[in-house]
């Protein structure tokens, strides 16, 4: 996760970590990034589909045949964080797993099998002969700034090849030995060895958040940015990017809420809440437990009992801290969930809308009329019934993966931001006999 670390301030560092880059350094390797990758934005723009879902392909392919060289780089990010002392949270995000590499490759592969969306499409016809069509055009170049987790550069290369953009990627230091073998030996080979110019996907190799403070000022080279990482340093990024004339996609808030229901099945709940901390490290685990009144008393003991056999603290009333404090991104208390009651369902939606970041909540009831009301009620990114908040995920409610999660309350791409979100809409009126004869792929 990221740290917080002003730009342009020199941190010491950790032991096995690389010297954080300074802001000239930092400045000038992204600038380098941006304009190789703006040179080769254009292969991709006029690239046919079936080449751009043969190059998802041969990553996958490639995962597998360079597992061992992914996975030596990846034992040495995980040795240096553990003697660093960084928390057990951070290095479960960081570690490449056999079963890991596995999945990314699964991911990729279910990518290229989705048919792309056409290019271009007739809305209706105007007077005097003309035809008005939204064209779908690539952005360009595309930047990401993420956290120390090696898997989300292959998930944000593989959005941007199908979305026919090129891209500048910066990860956490922690991550840099694993995500730069699988820039070198997977991505980038997968797509020369497609007819793609490699040098369409970029990896920031200056360690430091010098970095990503430079990634978010280079408007004419890097008009978009999706940002990832804890909410204060995102937020952070998404301010400077907005001085300097850069759009952002941030992902920065994160924890889920659960809501138990008077007329809740105990089992139910009790798997659900299992189930939503399978992972106690990632944006969409249960962070908020909230309890029917009418209930408090006979289910507590029941919550208690599931937590403490998954090794999970509760923080109880009165809190000394606030209802959606995110416990995944609180160094060492990351095994906590907060546990508070509510009136009903229509209270316990408004304490999900005011209290926490608005990513996720589930209710948990079998009397329809108070799921109904909870789920009219919650504004928030993704809203579940019976069901754990987990699956507000890319590749679990899409099939697709992601580049992020994103909960604006404005319009533009929200939830899961995939490739069919990394576009710009063009308007184009033309004679009627032209507009028939446009082709369906991407003008890029």
């Amino acid at each position: 996760m990221a740290d917080g670390t002003s730009p342009g301030v020199r941190r010491p560092a950790p032991a096995g970590e690389t010297p954080a880059a300074d802001e000239a350094e930092a400045d000038a390797a992204v600038s380098a990034a941006a304009r190789a990758a703006h040179g080769a934005s254009g292969d991709l723009a006029g690239a046919p589909a079936e080449r751009l879902d043969d190059a998802l392909r041969a990553i996958a392919a490639r995962l597998g045949r360079y597992a061992a060289q992914v996975t030596a780089a990846n034992d040495a990010d995980v040795a240096a964080a553990r003697a660093a002392g960084l928390p057990q949270a951070f290095v479960d995000r960081l570690a490449l797993g056999e079963d890991r590499l596995q999945a990314m490759a699964g991911q990729l592969l279910a990518l290229a099998d989705v048919p792309a969306d056409p290019g271009r499409g007739t809305i209706r016809e105007l007077p005097g002969g003309l035809v008005l069509q939204e064209w779908r055009r690539p952005v360009g170049v595309i930047g990401a700034s993420f956290e120390a987790r090696p898997n989300v550069a292959v998930d944000v290369a593989s959005q941007l090849i199908k979305s026919r953009n090129a891209g500048v990627l910066r990860t956490g230091s922690a991550a840099l030995r694993s995500a730069s073998v699988l820039i070198d030996e997977v991505v980038g080979p997968a797509l020369q060895e497609s007819g793609l110019n490699p040098g369409a996907i970029q990896l920031i190799r200056v360690p430091g958040h010098a970095a990503a403070y430079a990634l978010v000022r280079q408007p004419a080279l890097i008009p978009l940015v999706i940002l990832r990482g804890s909410g204060d340093t995102t937020r952070a990024l998404a301010r400077e990017g907005a001085l300097h004339g850069v759009r952002t996609l941030a992902h920065a808030d994160g924890g889920a809420v659960i809501y138990l229901d008077g007329s809740a099945d105990p089992a139910l709940a009790a798997r659900l809440i299992e189930a939503s901390l399978d992972r106690l490290g990632v944006c969409n685990r249960l962070n908020l437990l909230l309890v029917q009144e009418a209930i408090w008393a006979a289910t507590l003991p029941r919550i208690e009992e599931v937590t403490a056999r998954l090794g999970v603290a509760t923080s109880l009333p009165p809190h000394g801290h606030a209802l959606g404090h995110e416990w995944a991104l609180d160094t060492g208390h990351e095994a906590t969930i907060t546990v508070a009651p509510a009136a009903g369902a229509r209270d316990a939606a408004e304490l999900a809308n005011t209290e926490t970041s608005g990513l996720a909540a589930s209710v948990v009831a079998e009397d329809p009329a108070a799921a109904q009301l909870f789920l009219e009620t919650y504004r928030g990114t993704g809203a579940f019934w019976n069901a754990t908040p987990r699956l507000l995920d890319g590749f679990k409610l899409l099939s697709l993966p992601e580049t992020g999660i994103n909960i604006d309350s404005v319009p533009g791409p929200r939830g899961p931001v995939t490739f069919r979100d990394l576009y710009l809409r063009q308007y184009a009126v033309l004679p009627q006999a032209a507009g028939q004869a446009q082709p369906a792929a991407s003008p890029g």
